[in-house]
């Protein structure tokens, strides 16, 4: 188990300390959320927007706004605080305009990641360094630590054809990268024309999960409440589109999954039959108070993760998949993992009803690539 023996320091704590320097003197735009904080706590947002060595000229927000409340579209707006305009980057737009960049000499990016390729911050992080290539402006990532660790990688690579906001790049679900990394290998792969900078986070070790950081825990988005509950979100969130509950309106989202339709002790049994590693099935009933089955009682299972070392969370997904498939192939409408799984052959192999040796078999050698993709662009040991 690793413990912290000092915290962390991420990006925007070294551009701090370096005073700036990386930015420049010109005219700032600041990609963020709440969770771009200082060790101290400190919003990256009143850090920038305060000091006299940074010409701070505007936000832009991602997924939940900049303060991370909203759970819908965001529209623009302003910053009660400072005053500056706050551009939404998921609302009309994804991806600033030539009009909100003018006058923004250099973007800077500092929003916490989780893991996962359909978590959407990773296509905010694309979709501003396109921009940026395409107008002209400087990029620096301000960089955090990947709180589910940077060693494994997981599941199968997102087709070409098939991209979308919830999948920018052909990369696997579990990535194993921090943003800063991602920010490289997207700049070398999409070929862009971009002046990037990353600032890498020091004392992070590439196996660290979040608990030996030493920082504190910030909700990233509404649902993600805990390192337990990101842990799982590779695979539980594989789901998540098809007419299953994964907890949402629930206190415990992503740690249990249920429908109206499942029998818990029948779906625990079948699950905990396939002895997965670092993980049990405890049968459940829990009723959403908003989300999917608002008011419904839900029959399904909670996930004990008894190793966490050994804990595949892919493969928990998909497993998770392969059993509804088997047990419930009336009720569960399978064909809707597609939006958040964006792998053809995958998804066909689960419809068919595969079982998961063979069904991994046919990404290993994406997997192998994209591991030998990432090296050049790894910043941590």
């Amino acid at each position: 188990m690793e413990t912290a023996s000092s915290s962390v320091l991420c990006g925007v704590d070294v551009l701090v300390r370096e005073k700036f320097s990386a930015l420049g003197r010109g005219p700032v735009g600041l990609i963020t959320n709440h969770t771009g904080l200082t060790l101290d706590g400190v919003a990256t947002a009143d850090v920038l927007a305060e000091s006299s060595q940074v010409s701070l000229k505007a936000f832009f927000g991602p997924e939940h706004g900049i303060r991370g409340a909203v759970d819908e579209r965001v529209p623009d707006g302003k910053d009660p605080k400072t005053g500056l305009p706050v551009f939404s980057l998921y609302g009309e737009r994804y991806e600033p305009t030539a009009e909100q960049l003018a006058g923004i000499e250099t973007l800077v990016y500092d929003i916490q990641d989780v893991g996962c390729r359909f978590y959407t911050f990773l296509s905010t992080l694309g979709h501003c360094l396109t921009a940026a290539a395409k107008y002209g402006k400087r990029f620096v990532v301000l960089d955090r630590p990947n709180p589910i660790g940077g060693v494994a990688i997981e599941g199968p690579i997102a087709d070409k054809d098939k991209l979308a906001f919830v999948a920018y790049h052909p990369i696997p679900v579990r990535h194993g990268m921090t943003m800063g990394e991602l920010a490289k290998l997207i700049v070398a792969e999409k070929g862009l024309k971009l002046d990037l900078t990353v600032i890498p986070c020091e004392g992070w070790k590439r196996g660290d999960y979040w608990d030996a950081t030493g920082l504190t825990w910030i909700n990233p988005s509404p649902n993600m409440r805990s390192l337990a509950q990101a842990t799982l979100y590779p695979g539980v969130g594989l789901i998540e589109f098809t007419n299953i509950s994964v907890g949402r309106g629930t206190d415990t989202p992503f740690e249990w999954i249920g429908a109206p339709y499942l029998d818990p002790r029948r779906l625990a049994a079948a699950l905990n039959e396939k002895k997965l590693p670092g993980i049990r099935f405890i049968p459940v009933h829990f009723t959403p108070l908003a989300s999917k089955f608002v008011g419904e009682l839900c029959g399904g299972v909670s996930f004990l993760v008894t190793d966490r070392q050994r804990l595949a969370p892919v493969r928990v997904g998909v497993e998770l998949a392969l059993t509804l498939r088997k047990l419930y192939p009336k009720e569960w409408q399978a064909e809707r993992m597609m939006t958040l799984l964006v792998n053809r052959q995958a998804m066909d192999g689960v419809l068919a009803g595969d079982d998961y040796a063979a069904l991994s078999r046919r990404w290993s050698a994406g997997l192998r690539a994209f591991a030998n993709r990432r090296k050049p662009h790894l910043l941590y040991p």
